[in-house]
């Protein structure tokens, strides 16, 4: 960019912001195996989590970044059933899987989410992905896991392919290749990090699927708010376990701390 030219968000072409969800999966959890096709009123939670993500505005596709494994070959079965894209990779390198399937899908900007989150809300998703966009030149990495307010199992990360590039090439740490993210936010002197929170903090809340305590609770959400309104978002949620609050001892007993090492 030449010096005194004024940057533009609007006039960068949409190739080259083309951001990609990619969403890792897989059937072999060592807590709660097969979890993420554990059904609720007979749709594997799978489905309701590429729903919900094929509602945010400002991504171009979602991808599942499943493994080799021939047990995953359940996952593509689903995907092909949705018309949801995919790709096939490391079951260990969970880093190289995800580069894989960035390049596979011509991603520019990658958020990267989990498999066991199916009450996602696609708002939480698109702030996340309008204030990197927003801060273009300001950050490689943007996130609203460092500074935790949101409920687990809203976690939601982006970064640049040449970030996800830089940290493939230089990332040796077993933690750093199987969660993905761990390299670049352990060297902010080598990236620049940013945060999104919410004025409240809600990351008290559990609404992931890592153990049975946590599908059982997943399921009461689902099957309580899903017929009445399929499009609900965080505040929903809010508002039923309010009206149900001894929905919230399901799993409150679970402590699991969020990697950031």
């Amino acid at each position: 960019m030449a010096v005194g030219q004024q940057f533009s968000y609007m006039s960068i072409a949409k190739e080259e912001i083309r951001t990609v969800i990619i969403v890792q999966a897989r059937m072999g959890s060592t807590r709660l195996p097969g979890k993420i096709l554990k059904k609720v009123m007979d749709r594997p939670i799978l489905e309701y989590q590429i729903e919900r993500l094929k509602k945010v505005r400002n991504a171009a596709d979602v991808v599942i970044a499943t493994t080799v494994n021939k047990n995953d070959e359940l996952v593509v079965d689903l995907c092909n059933q949705l018309g949801c894209s995919f790709i096939k990779g490391s079951e260990e390198d969970v880093l190289s899987r995800y580069l894989e399937a960035a390049i596979e899908y011509d991603a520019k900007f990658i958020v990267r989410i989990n498999a066991d989150c199916p009450l996602i809300d696609p708002n939480v998703v698109e702030r996340v992905i309008k204030h990197y966009h927003s801060n273009i030149l300001k950050y490689d990495y943007v996130s609203n896991i460092l500074k935790p307010s949101y409920p687990v199992g809203f976690h939601t990360e982006m970064f640049s392919l040449s970030t996800l590039k830089q940290a493939h090439k230089n990332a040796f740490d077993p933690i750093e290749r199987e969660h993905v993210t761990p390299y670049i936010y352990r060297n902010p002197h080598m990236f620049k990090i940013g945060s999104v929170e919410l004025d409240v903090n809600l990351s008290h809340y559990r609404w992931t699927v890592d153990y049975s305590n946590d599908f059982d609770l997943v399921k009461k959400i689902i099957e309580g708010i899903y017929p009445v309104k399929a499009d609900f978002d965080m505040y929903d949620i809010l508002d039923y376990l309010e009206a149900h609050p001894e929905l919230n001892d399901i799993n409150s007993g679970i402590i699991k701390e969020q990697i950031i090492v």
